[in-house]
């Protein structure tokens, strides 16, 4: 990048990106370059800032750029693994989870089958200082090539060809399954594998399909479902932990627990709205542990299908949103004249409701707002009824 160019992407960083492609540029301006580094540091000046804010790191095509990790995720799984002499990434793409993870290793590896990415890798890398090889193969013939590695890391294509969403591990590009069972059990005895899958795939589908699996990390951010990290332990012959995290940059609130706790849990159920209500946090509902929410806070659930909860007593380490209940009423016909007489505006939501929250909104005629939470569900006896609430 010569110097002409380097400085229109500082001067431009904040520009509206399809504005400035109309616009004429500096003959000594590589206009393309130009244009798609701006568009990907402001992708990334909230995804991965670290690297944004660094005026010498290059960026590929969009694609690359939105399918990556974020650094807050990448942090995490770095987090959640042990420190080793060797790892490799398989599926190296931009390389964030490369550098992340390879701070806890001697050696590391990226493996990428484009070589355009392995070039961009491999000038990144240098400028942050950080000595990974870099390689430009696929997955199957880097791993039949070389030796042992404490960690494999993966993150596979999630669609295919004709952009349809997985629903197995199968579909996955490489073949997930078949890579562990290929490399994991019979040529790289002993090593750690760390999996990222789309929040999309079942968690039973994952469970039913691959082996030793010690731990299942659903990680949200900010209330957004993430990822799916798959971490198999050659060894592991238990059930697999999961452990359901909201991400935050001052650390991470965790629920850990097991199906079969999940499925042995005895929830109570409420008679009638209390004081608070709760809902949890999307990792915990993509984890499904809704039983086991009433059982070990001591709170009441709505109805078996309903995933909120009550309770008189505040629980001030909920994972999830805690509302303070004002009133709430049957969903009828007279419901804006009493329960919302004075309500003009708010955040509508529904759990196991007859109408979507859209729909509910119209009906209401309400303007959307946090100034007052809304919600549509469904309590024992199969009532409908409405919250009206205020954040805690």
């Amino acid at each position: 990048m010569n110097t002409a160019t380097r400085q229109f992407i500082e001067s431009h960083l904040n520009d509206d990106v399809r504005q400035l492609a109309l616009s004429k540029f500096p003959d000594d301006v590589d206009k393309a370059l130009a244009l798609n580094q701006i568009e990907a540091r402001q992708i990334l000046s909230k995804k991965v800032p670290s690297w944004a804010s660094n005026p010498d790191l290059l960026f590929p095509k969009h694609l690359s750029i939105e399918q990556c990790s974020s650094e807050l995720t990448a942090k995490y799984k770095a987090s959640i693994i042990e420190s080793g002499d060797t790892l490799v990434d398989l599926t190296g793409g931009l390389g964030i989870d490369s550098y992340f993870l390879s701070e806890k290793f001697k050696t590391a590896y990226y493996v990428e089958n484009q070589k355009e990415l392995c070039d961009l890798a491999e000038h990144n890398f240098t400028v942050l200082g950080r000595k990974i090889t870099v390689v430009n193969d696929d997955s199957e013939s880097f791993l039949s090539n070389n030796q042992k590695f404490d960690l494999i890391f993966i993150d596979p294509a999630r669609r295919d060809i004709y952009n349809r969403k997985m629903v197995s591990l199968h579909d996955c590009s490489p073949d997930v399954v078949d890579l562990v069972e290929t490399h994991g059990r019979a040529s790289l005895h002993g090593t750690t594998m760390l999996i990222k899958l789309s929040p999309m795939l079942d968690i039973s589908v994952i469970i039913n399909e691959l082996p030793n699996i010690a731990e299942i990390h659903i990680v949200a951010v900010k209330n957004e479902c993430k990822e799916v990290l798959v971490l198999l332990r050659p060894e592991y012959n238990g059930e697999p932990l999961v452990i359901s995290t909201e991400a935050q940059r001052s650390g991470e609130i965790s629920f850990k627990f097991t199906e079969s706790e999940e499925k042995s849990a005895i929830p109570t159920f409420a008679t009638t709205i209390q004081k608070y209500l709760y809902e949890p946090n999307a990792a915990i509902m993509k984890a499904g542990a809704f039983k086991l929410v009433s059982q070990r806070f001591g709170i009441d659930k709505l109805h078996i299908n309903s995933h909120l909860y009550t309770s008189d007593n505040l629980i001030p380490d909920f994972p999830g949103r805690v509302f303070e209940v004002v009133g709430f009423a049957p969903f009828n016909k007279k419901i804006k004249k009493e329960l919302l007489k004075y309500v003009d505006e708010a955040s509508v939501a529904v759990r196991n409701f007859p109408l979507s929250a859209n729909e509910l909104r119209k009906s209401l005629n309400f303007k959307e707002s946090d100034e007052n939470f809304v919600f549509g569900t469904t309590m024992q006896g199969e009532k409908k009824v409405l919250l009206l609430c205020k954040r805690t």
